[in-house]
Protein backbone atom coordinates (compact mmCIF):
# COMPACT_ATOMS: atom_id res chain seq x y z
CA UNK A 1 0.00 0.00 0.00
CA UNK A 2 1.34 3.44 -0.86
CA UNK A 3 2.16 5.83 1.93
CA UNK A 4 -0.68 8.17 2.89
CA UNK A 5 0.96 11.61 2.70
CA UNK A 6 -2.34 13.45 3.24
CA UNK A 7 -3.00 11.78 6.57
CA UNK A 8 0.45 12.84 7.70
CA UNK A 9 -0.34 16.41 6.68
CA UNK A 10 -3.63 16.35 8.55
CA UNK A 11 -1.92 15.13 11.71
CA UNK A 12 0.76 17.80 11.27
CA UNK A 13 3.57 15.22 11.41
CA UNK A 14 5.24 15.89 8.06
CA UNK A 15 4.85 17.70 4.77
CA UNK A 16 3.90 15.87 1.60
CA UNK A 17 6.69 15.51 -0.98
CA UNK A 18 4.01 16.05 -3.66
CA UNK A 19 2.32 19.26 -4.73
CA UNK A 20 -1.47 19.42 -4.46
CA UNK A 21 -2.64 20.27 -7.98
CA UNK A 22 -6.41 19.81 -8.05
CA UNK A 23 -9.45 18.82 -6.01
CA UNK A 24 -12.74 17.76 -7.52
CA UNK A 25 -15.99 16.37 -6.11
CA UNK A 26 -17.80 13.62 -7.98
CA UNK A 27 -21.18 12.13 -7.13
CA UNK A 28 -21.44 8.39 -6.63
CA UNK A 29 -24.16 7.25 -9.02
CA UNK A 30 -26.49 4.33 -8.35
CA UNK A 31 -25.13 2.64 -11.48
CA UNK A 32 -21.54 2.84 -10.15
CA UNK A 33 -22.34 -0.03 -7.79
CA UNK A 34 -21.93 -3.69 -8.63
CA UNK A 35 -23.92 -6.75 -7.57
CA UNK A 36 -22.25 -6.65 -4.15
CA UNK A 37 -23.71 -3.20 -3.41
CA UNK A 38 -20.47 -1.19 -3.52
CA UNK A 39 -18.76 0.92 -6.15
CA UNK A 40 -17.20 -1.38 -8.74
CA UNK A 41 -13.41 -1.31 -8.79
CA UNK A 42 -13.33 -0.10 -12.40
CA UNK A 43 -15.25 3.03 -11.41
CA UNK A 44 -12.44 4.15 -9.11
CA UNK A 45 -10.29 4.43 -12.25
CA UNK A 46 -13.02 6.53 -13.87
CA UNK A 47 -13.03 8.86 -10.87
CA UNK A 48 -9.25 9.26 -11.21
CA UNK A 49 -9.61 9.82 -14.96
CA UNK A 50 -12.29 12.49 -14.54
CA UNK A 51 -10.19 14.32 -11.94
CA UNK A 52 -7.13 14.16 -14.22
CA UNK A 53 -9.07 15.53 -17.21
CA UNK A 54 -10.59 18.35 -15.15
CA UNK A 55 -7.11 19.30 -13.90
CA UNK A 56 -5.64 19.26 -17.42
CA UNK A 57 -8.53 21.43 -18.61
CA UNK A 58 -7.86 23.99 -15.84
CA UNK A 59 -4.28 24.26 -17.14
CA UNK A 60 -5.51 25.09 -20.66
CA UNK A 61 -3.86 21.95 -22.04
CA UNK A 62 -6.98 20.17 -23.25
CA UNK A 63 -6.46 20.55 -27.01
CA UNK A 64 -7.38 16.94 -27.69
CA UNK A 65 -7.02 17.43 -31.47
CA UNK A 66 -3.53 18.98 -31.26
CA UNK A 67 -0.30 17.40 -32.46
CA UNK A 68 0.93 16.66 -28.93
CA UNK A 69 -0.50 15.87 -25.55
CA UNK A 70 -0.63 13.64 -22.49
CA UNK A 71 -0.81 9.86 -22.56
CA UNK A 72 -1.33 7.78 -19.43
CA UNK A 73 1.10 4.85 -19.43
CA UNK A 74 0.48 3.42 -15.97
CA UNK A 75 -2.36 3.57 -13.46
CA UNK A 76 -2.72 1.87 -10.10
CA UNK A 77 -5.23 1.94 -7.28
CA UNK A 78 -5.21 0.61 -3.75
CA UNK A 79 -8.75 -0.02 -2.50
CA UNK A 80 -8.87 0.66 1.22
CA UNK A 81 -12.63 0.66 1.94
CA UNK A 82 -15.67 0.01 -0.25
CA UNK A 83 -17.64 3.06 -1.40
CA UNK A 84 -21.43 2.91 -1.58
CA UNK A 85 -24.26 5.00 -2.96
CA UNK A 86 -25.21 7.71 -2.07
CA UNK A 87 -22.15 9.86 -1.57
CA UNK A 88 -19.75 12.37 -3.02
CA UNK A 89 -16.13 11.44 -3.60
CA UNK A 90 -13.51 14.11 -3.08
CA UNK A 91 -10.65 13.32 -5.46
CA UNK A 92 -7.36 15.02 -4.58
CA UNK A 93 -4.68 15.03 -7.26
CA UNK A 94 -1.10 15.90 -6.42
CA UNK A 95 1.96 15.78 -8.64
CA UNK A 96 5.56 14.77 -8.25
CA UNK A 97 8.71 16.29 -9.69
CA UNK A 98 8.63 16.26 -13.50
CA UNK A 99 11.06 14.33 -15.64
CA UNK A 100 12.04 15.22 -19.20
CA UNK A 101 8.80 14.06 -20.77
CA UNK A 102 6.76 12.62 -17.90
CA UNK A 103 5.41 13.15 -14.42
CA UNK A 104 3.65 11.14 -11.74
CA UNK A 105 0.28 11.94 -10.20
CA UNK A 106 -0.88 10.77 -6.78
CA UNK A 107 -4.59 10.44 -6.06
CA UNK A 108 -6.63 10.19 -2.90
CA UNK A 109 -10.35 9.45 -2.89
CA UNK A 110 -12.19 10.53 0.24
CA UNK A 111 -15.77 10.66 1.44
CA UNK A 112 -16.51 13.07 4.28
CA UNK A 113 -12.76 13.33 4.92
CA UNK A 114 -12.27 9.58 5.27
CA UNK A 115 -9.77 7.90 2.94
CA UNK A 116 -11.28 5.15 0.75
CA UNK A 117 -8.65 4.66 -1.98
CA UNK A 118 -5.23 5.83 -3.15
CA UNK A 119 -3.90 5.75 -6.68
CA UNK A 120 -1.12 6.83 -8.98
CA UNK A 121 -0.67 7.45 -12.67
CA UNK A 122 2.34 8.15 -14.85
CA UNK A 123 1.71 10.61 -17.64
CA UNK A 124 3.99 11.03 -20.65
CA UNK A 125 3.85 13.96 -23.07
CA UNK A 126 3.85 12.61 -26.63
CA UNK A 127 3.87 13.60 -30.26
CA UNK A 128 0.55 12.23 -31.49
CA UNK A 129 1.86 11.64 -35.02
CA UNK A 130 4.89 9.55 -34.04
CA UNK A 131 3.62 8.18 -30.72
CA UNK A 132 7.00 9.02 -29.18
CA UNK A 133 7.65 10.98 -26.01
CA UNK A 134 8.68 14.61 -26.29
CA UNK A 135 9.78 17.15 -23.66
CA UNK A 136 7.04 18.55 -21.42
CA UNK A 137 5.80 21.97 -22.56
CA UNK A 138 7.54 24.76 -20.64
CA UNK A 139 4.22 26.04 -19.28
CA UNK A 140 3.36 22.61 -17.83
CA UNK A 141 6.89 22.15 -16.47
CA UNK A 142 6.62 25.51 -14.71
CA UNK A 143 3.31 24.50 -13.14
CA UNK A 144 4.69 21.15 -11.99
CA UNK A 145 7.85 22.69 -10.55
CA UNK A 146 6.12 25.62 -8.81
CA UNK A 147 5.98 25.02 -5.13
Amino acid sequence: MMKNHWASLEKGQMESPHKLAHITHLPIRWGDQDAFGHVNNTVYFRYMEQARIEWIETLGLADWSGSEGPVVIHVSCTFLKPMTYPGTVEVRTSVGKPGRSSFQTYIEMRIDGELFAEGTSKIVWTNRQTGKSIPLPEYLRAVLEAG
